[in-house]
């Protein structure tokens, strides 16, 4: 990305928590979905005498940022850290699939299954076009993009396009 004429370089491997950072009153309810599953996320793994209040309390605070975004992202889900969701409607991911850190993911986005498949795991610094649909036990490779209603079955490699019905690789 180049801002100001300074390129900078998103890593695929250390998350950068403050693209999911929001200040207290602000309306986004992405990130707040995505605070919500991170609340979750810490309690379980929390020694607190207070974590099933809490557990609680970031359960229906779940759902809530759930129907507000009209986004079906389970509280156990495996997604690294810098997510970003500017338009969450319609995103849904499958229990079991694996996100890597610094990830984008665009409205209408299918991360799932197929015919009893093991779900996709995707790479860090994959940007995901709207409308894309990643089924089955494939891998998405870090610093991928899938175009916009791409349908990808198949492996993506590190730093590739995916585009179309059925996705295949463009460029060099």
């Amino acid at each position: 990305m180049n801002k100001g004429g300074v390129i900078v370089v998103v890593s695929a491997e250390v998350p950068d928590w403050s693209r999911e950072k929001k200040s207290f009153f602000s309306w986004q309810p992405s990130r707040s979905l995505l605070a919500s599953i991170r609340m979750y996320q810490g309690c379980a793994e929390s020694r607190n005498p207070w974590r099933i209040l809490i557990k609680r309390f970031a359960v229906l605070r779940h759902r809530f940022w759930s129907i507000v975004t009209g986004a079906d992202i389970p509280l156990d889900s495996q997604i690294g850290g810098g997510l970003l969701l500017p338009h969450p409607n319609g995103v849904v991911i499958h229990p079991g699939a694996r996100i890597g850190p610094n990830c984008l993911i665009f409205q209408q986005v299918t991360i799932g299954t197929r015919a009893s498949s093991d779900p996709p795991v995707i790479g860090g610094h994959v940007d995901i076009g709207a409308g894309a649909k990643i089924l089955g036990n494939i891998h998405i490779g870090d610093h991928a993009c899938i175009g916009a209603n791409a349908v990808v079955l198949t492996n993506v490699p590190t730093g590739k396009t995916a585009v179309g019905i059925p996705a295949a690789i463009v460029g060099s």
